[in-house]
């Protein structure tokens, strides 16, 4: 995922959930409760899981 959105030139926030209590909490409640990563979040839109033909779609 970071690869892909470098090669995209999309700017983007890292959080580490195994050392971000915070982070955590944020994550499990975008996602209903799941620890699933990666998760990226576009204008509200939550995308869990790496999906290049979806990602596309959203950066171009």
């Amino acid at each position: 995922m970071k690869e892909y959105l470098s090669r995209q030139g999309v700017n983007y926030e890292e959080k580490d959930i195994s050392v971000d209590d915070r982070a955590m909490e944020e994550l499990c409640r975008r996602n209903g409760g799941l620890a699933a990563v990666p998760t990226l979040v576009v204008d509200g839109q939550v995308i869990v899981g790496f999906d290049e033909n979806r990602l596309n779609k959203i950066f171009h």
